[in-house]
């Protein structure tokens, strides 16, 4: 995987020089407005990140906000290739990641060079690639896709036109059911959504019968043959508002159930079990490494910042435009005051 960050300089302020009595939020508040920044948030991110965000979304929703921003420093919390669409489409403005680690399971397991080889290997299929890719990989992309738009995208497309789909198999497998296709499948996975057990599922429900049950697609097909509704983030979250029930079993990252929680809090929200009883494993350990301290560092240093290659920015920007252009316009992400 080729690095696109540029860290902090030698001497740049640390978590070690922090001072201990440092009001975190008003800091980050202060260095928001002094650099004109917009900090957006996933919704898997940790709640007092959300709080604290300028606009919270799915992927889909960020990249729009991103795409649309005015700010001149753009803090995402997320993890690298969300900062990375947003640098691909404000290549002018300073794009923050609060930590440079801050990876993705399904990025890895889909090497630029492997995934070339798969290319070429069928000329003649459109590569519909999901957004959790490096951009070397988008770059290779006819079209990018996000769990709230690739079914559209999808049937906007010709029916005998081959597809091969990356890196995700089990949304993968979920669009060819939904859509009737018959996509060629990268095999990568979340590690996240592979961990849900259908046993420790279908025992929860047993104890709560009148739960509705809600997955996101990057779950194996076991998880969500028991699913109510299978959806994005943003999908998620409307249909727990929505439904009339008053339990539901989440099968995603846990970070969403705070949205959730704030949005129907009349509401009891139970998270989707791992394959151990009692086990965090549905926790993204990516998404959990950016921190309060980490975004007060990233906004003092402006760094970690993420930079790409011009050549391999206006590549990588093709596919993510044909996608914006093949979306509906979604709802709109929360605003947040930034006071």
């Amino acid at each position: 995987m080729i690095d696109h960050i540029v860290y902090p300089a030698p001497g740049a302020l640390t978590e070690t020089g922090l001072d201990p009595t440092l009001d975190l939020e008003a800091g980050i508040a202060r260095l928001r407005r002094e650099h004109n920044a917009v900090i957006l948030a996933h919704y898997y991110q940790d709640a007092e990140i959300q709080d604290l965000a300028d606009f919270v979304g799915d992927s889909l929703d960020l990249s729009r906000r991103a795409a649309a921003t005015d700010a001149d420093v753009i803090l995402f919390c997320g993890v690298r290739f969300m900062a990375e669409v947003a640098k691909i489409l404000n290549p002018t403005r300073t794009v923050l990641l609060p930590d440079a680690e801050a990876g993705c399971s399904l990025e890895t397991s889909c090497p630029p060079g492997a995934f070339r080889e798969f290319r070429e290997a069928h000329p003649n299929h459109v590569a519909l690639t999901y957004i959790n890719c490096s951009a070397e990989v988008k770059a290779l992309s006819d079209i990018i896709v996000t769990s709230s738009n690739a079914e559209t995208i999808i049937r906007q497309l010709p029916q005998d036109q081959p597809i091969l789909f990356a890196p995700d198999r089990h949304l993968g497998a979920y669009l060819n059911r939904k859509t009737g296709r018959d996509m060629l499948l990268w095999p990568g996975t979340c590690i996240v959504h592979e961990q849900f057990s259908e046993r420790e599922l279908v025992r929860l429900k047993a104890h709560h019968p009148d739960a509705r049950i809600a997955a996101h697609p990057e779950c194996p097909e076991a998880i969500l043959n028991h699913a109510d509704h299978v959806g994005s983030t943003s999908s998620l979250i409307r249909f727990v508002e929505d439904e009339p029930a008053k339990t539901f079993i989440i099968a995603t990252e846990p970070g969403i159930l705070h949205e959730m929680k704030k949005r129907a809090p009349h509401k009891e929200f139970l998270p989707a079990p791992g394959m151990d009883e009692g086990c965090s494993c549905a926790i993204c350990p990516f998404m959990a490494l950016n921190t309060m301290e980490k975004l007060y560092l990233a906004l003092a240093n402006l760094a970690p910042a993420v930079e790409i290659p011009e050549a391999l920015r206006q590549a990588a920007l093709q596919p993510i435009e044909r996608m914006l252009e093949m979306s509906p316009l979604p709802e709109p992400a929360k605003l947040r005051a930034t006071g």
